[in-house]
This record gives C-alpha cells, sequence and structure tokens, in this order.
C-alpha cells in the first residue's frame, strides 16, 4: 500500500523509469589510479557500456518509442563522445554523475565542489544545458551534496532511499525532489564481478538476476506507485540480459497501464501538481544530523 499515490497522466497506475549508469571504465581509473591504465580486462568491461551496450539499448527504446534516463560521469562523457551524441539525438535524458564516479563521502567538501562544477562544466560544453538531475556515484550523497544541487538549480536527485515514490527534500537553501533509488532494481548485486574494485558478486543467470527487479515493478503497479530501474550496460546491456529485458518490456508496453519517462519528466510532472495544489508531496527535512551521534 502506498497512503499518497501520486497521479500519473493519462491514467496510467505506474510510472517507470529505466535509468542507466554509464560508468565505463571510469570505475577502474577512480578505485586503481597508479595502474589502471595498464589494467586491459576492466578497460574493456566497462569500454563494453557505452560502445556495445548503449546502442543496443537505444535501439530498443526506438523502436518501442521509449524516452529514459541516463547518467554519466564527465569523464565519459569526454571519453565516449559518440555515446552522448547517440543518447541525445534519440531524445533521452544525461544526468549528472560526478566527473570520474569519486565518492562525494570519501573526499573534502571543497574537493567535492571543484569534482561537481568540473563536471558541471563539461556537461554544458557537450550537451547545451545544465543537466536537471544528479546521481551520486555509489548513491553516496552527503549533507554537501545536496547543498551543491540546489545551489545550482538542480531539479532532482536519484540517490536517496526515503520512500517508494518521488518525494521533496527541504533544507534552509532550498528544495528539490528525490527520485528515489533501491537496491531491489539495481542490476550490480547480481550481475557486477569485479574484484578489482571490491565486487565479487556471485553471478545469476539472466532471467534470475533481473527477477527482482520486475517484482519490484509488479509491487509499484499494483499500488499505483513508481519503479525504477537503477542498470549499467556494461551488465544488463548485454546480449543475454538485454533480450529479457527487451521482452519484459514489449509485454509490459503492450499489456499495461504505464507512463514511460524520463526522470526529468517525471519531477517535472510531480513540481507541477504541487505547483496546482493538486497533490501534497511528502517532505524530508535535512539535515538529518550535524554532528556524530553518540
Amino acid at each position: 500500500m502506498i497512503t499518497n499515490p501520486i497521479p500519473w497522466p493519462n491514467g496510467a497506475r505506474c510510472a517507470c523509469a529505466i535509468t542507466f549508469d554509464v560508468d565505463a571504465d571510469s570505475l577502474i581509473h577512480i578505485a586503481r589510479p597508479k595502474d589502471s591504465f595498464d589494467r586491459l580486462y576492466p578497460i574493456t568491461m566497462g569500454r563494453y557500456g557505452p560502445t556495445v551496450g548503449v546502442p543496443r539499448i537505444l535501439e530498443t527504446y526506438r523502436r518501442l518509442g521509449l524516452k529514459q534516463s541516463f547518467f554519466m560521469p564527465a569523464w565519459t562523457m569526454q571519453r565516449y563522445p559518440d555515446a552522448v551524441e547517440a543518447i541525445l539525438e534519440a531524445g533521452h535524458e544525461i544526468g549528472h554523475h560526478g566527473y570520474i564516479h569519486e565518492d562525494p563521502t570519501e573526499i573534502s567538501s571543497a574537493q567535492q565542489r571543484e569534482a561537481f562544477e568540473r563536471a558541471l562544466a563539461i556537461h554544458v560544453a557537450m550537451t547545451g544545458r545544465k543537466p536537471r538531475g544528479y546521481r551520486a556515484p555509489v548513491y553516496n550523497a552527503n549533507q554537501s551534496t545536496i547543498d551543491l544541487l540546489i545551489e545550482h538549480g538542480f531539479v532532482y536527485d536519484s540517490s536517496l532511499m526515503a520512500d517508494d515514490i518521488p518525494y521533496q527534500m527541504r533544507t534552509t537553501r532550498g528544495s528539490l525532489y528525490e527520485m528515489p533509488p533501491h537496491w531491489g532494481s539495481d542490476d550490480w548485486p547480481p550481475f557486477a564481478h569485479y574484484a578489482e574494485i571490491g565486487y565479487m558478486m556471485p553471478v545469476k543467470s539472466p532471467s534470475d538476476g533481473l527477477a527482482a527487479s520486475f517484482e519490484e515493478f509488479e509491487a509499484a503497479y499494483e499500488a499505483g506507485g513508481f519503479w525504477m530501474g537503477i542498470w549499467h550496460p556494461f551488465l544488463t546491456g548485454r546480449l543475454a540480459r538485454w533480450r529479457v529485458v527487451e521482452r519484459w518490456l514489449e509485454r509490459v508496453v503492450a499489456d499495461r497501464k504505464v507512463w514511460f519517462a524520463s526522470l526529468e519528466e517525471i519531477a517535472a510532472h510531480l513540481d507541477g501538481l504541487v505547483k496546482a495544489g493538486t497533490y501534497q508531496v511528502r517532505v524530508e527535512t535535512l539535515p538529518y544530523f550535524t554532528q556524530p551521534v553518540s
């Protein structure tokens, strides 16, 4: 049960967004900066995402008429401009995902600002506008992150997990919407096998690995809620896994009352309802804490 369901456009029972974090080989370079340049296996595993996975995903979206969201570290955008161009030409959204997938909780506020604003400038240069949304690498946003998002006029974040449906975060500096992710719909636990960065998951078959995401969708659909996949092209964009997703998408698009939209569109819809006074959004007030808890 969802106590405060959001009314979705055209009578849809559920809003859905498949989001892809196109990290590519930024993951190995931030994890092993001294010798990453010569670690060919993880480099190629990451490169698969923007060079093979993204074109495959975009073709499915084109065929089914879907417009969705991608998050890319700015370093990755510069390294793979063809992927950026293809995503934008197809009408999809690219959100901010750090500079080189740096963890905001592992660096100082000053370092976070430098990386954030460096990445923001690259986004503007390559896309022609500021991104509307942000997802923290590893979901690790802190209060400095939220402050930066509000300062730079972001509409939404997609890193924090305080609800099943979009909600609003408010601070003394302003507010923005949260498009909440959830590990149950993340493809990292079932598919990531990446010793170099400390992940050695027992890799599941395509159907078993995606089953959790699809069950999360069924619950959201039944409750009239919000479902979001948090996936990676070098994982779920692989041939057999994407075949499972593609067939699932075909069934859902044909048979269910679902609104597939980018997170930017979903945030804009929610903001319109709030400003019209037709929906009362749930609010989380930040910061939760200002000092260590004893």
